[in-house]
């Protein structure tokens, strides 16, 4: 393997401008990476033989495939082409470049070591300390994902064999289902940063994991109605924040009182900015093209979207910082 970083005869003539990508350099400006690579340190591999890449080039690579949608053998492909990819990553022309096994391996290694929640939350701290996390609300909502293979017919038993925990989900008030896997996340109101993500089964009601995804460090908390629930509101008034999640009348109990009326009234404006989250959703799911998840099992495919939640914070927090 060539040296990392070692410039080449050809680079010591080129232009200034080749490989230039303005997202890419807003980004590599915006992190701390030394950050990430001491929590990386770890994966670099101790003893003789072939010398590995440098963990914190690896997991930047992985943070190329998802603000680029690309599979693991297109991102192979990607870094031997694109010389800002290689930039990016610290490479020059002439070094080689992972290959698609070796890039699922440090994944794997990554997701083993239980790291992908350290990361996740080392640059929640990064933004944080830049103020660009408002915290004047957190908003909930979730959205489904379509299992990595095609979906067997309704009402069939759950294929363990090829999807372990992917779920059909019927949504209220909606024709037909869908098969696969729910992503519940709190998005802090204004900046649309994503502050938390959790990764559940297609059938787990948005409220299960709705406590999981308050920072109890907000001013309120915003969602629908979906979320309404006695324990919950208590639990935020317990913690000084405050409730501005929307009333419903349950089927078979009294209607709405004036006063639960007149909370819903107030918040429905306010509740554009939890239309917001339906914004960040458009971004991870066209633009990221995260419609589907890449793999079998609830344990890779939450930890490859804390890596997609990271890579859409970078992308959001570089621009606003500008």
């Amino acid at each position: 393997m060539a040296k990392q970083g070692q410039d080449s005869f050809l680079e010591a003539f080129a232009s200034t401008k080749l490989g230039r990508n303005d997202v890419l350099a807003e980004i590599e400006g915006s992190v701390r990476w030394y950050r990430f690579e001491k929590l990386l340190q770890r994966l670099r591999p101790d003893g003789a033989g072939r010398p590995p890449y440098d963990p914190l080039l690896m997991f930047r690579a992985l943070l190329l495939q998802q603000w680029y949608s690309l599979s693991d053998a297109e991102l192979e492909e990607s870094l031997n082409d694109r010389v800002s990819f290689r930039r990016f990553l610290g490479l020059g022309l002439e070094d080689d470049a992972p290959d698609h096994t070796t890039l699922c391996r440090f994944r794997n290694r990554l997701i083993e070591a239980g790291l992908t929640e350290k990361l996740f939350a080392e640059f929640d701290k990064q933004m944080e300390e830049r103020g660009l996390i408002l915290k004047k609300g957190t908003m909930l909502d979730a959205t489904l994902v379509a299992a990595a293979t095609a979906r067997p017919p309704l009402g069939a038993a759950p294929d363990e064999a090829t999807n372990p925990d992917a779920r059909f989900a019927v949504r209220d008030g909606k024709a037909g289902s869908s098969y696969g896997y729910k992503v519940h996340v709190g998005v802090d109101c204004g900046s649309r940063l994503i502050r938390t993500a959790k990764l559940t089964p297609g059938n787990v009601n948005d409220t299960v994991v709705a406590d999981d995804l308050v920072r109890y460090d907000e001013a309120a908390v915003y969602a629908e109605k979906a979320y309404a629930k006695a324990a919950r509101r208590a639990m935020l008034r317990a913690h000084g924040i405050k409730d501005r999640i929307m009333h419903k009348s349950w089927r078979g109990g009294p209607a709405l009182s004036i006063w639960q009326k007149r909370h819903n009234s107030l918040i429905a404006p306010v509740r554009a900015e939890v239309e917001t989250v339906f914004t960040v959703f458009a971004v991870i799911k066209r633009r990221m093209r995260y419609t589907r998840v890449r793999y079998r099992g609830t344990v890779k495919n939450a930890a490859h979207l804390l890596i997609l939640a990271i890579a859409y914070n970078m992308r959001t927090a570089a621009r606003r910082a500008q």
